[in-house]
């Protein structure tokens, strides 16, 4: 998975990931619900993310599902951004991330044990 997520097109395969395959009608009536975008807009997107590789359209009815998991494409985006604006450094991502946050004892702990089980 080479191709970079842009965000129009990470916002067409969220409605794919929360909802299941659709149908390319299903999504666009999604999209200009949440989104506010015409047919045309979210049906070349569609045509995007398939020429990628993000996304299969069967027939009948153009079904859309997803060929990359939503769980992939975030870990694919976070190394992206830990070697593009943080150098590669997961303590500087984590700083700069937990710099202003006040996290609960809960969060915290959560935290650690990500940590530990490393």
């Amino acid at each position: 998975m080479k191709e970079k997520l842009f965000d129009s097109e990470a916002k067409v395969m969220e409605i794919i990931w929360d909802r299941g395959p659709l149908s390319a009608k299903e999504i666009s009536l999604i999209a200009a619900d949440s989104i506010g975008w015409n047919k045309n807009t979210t049906y070349t997107v569609i045509k995007k993310l398939e020429a990628k590789g993000f996304l299969r359209r069967d027939d009948p009815g153009f079904i859309c599902t997803p060929l990359v998991s939503q769980e992939e494409m975030q870990k694919k985006e976070a190394v992206s951004l830990l070697n593009k604006v943080f150098g590669g450094s997961r303590k500087a991502l984590f700083s700069a991330l937990l710099d202003d946050e006040q996290l609960s004892e809960q969060e915290l702990e959560e935290l650690r044990s990500l940590i530990d089980q490393r």
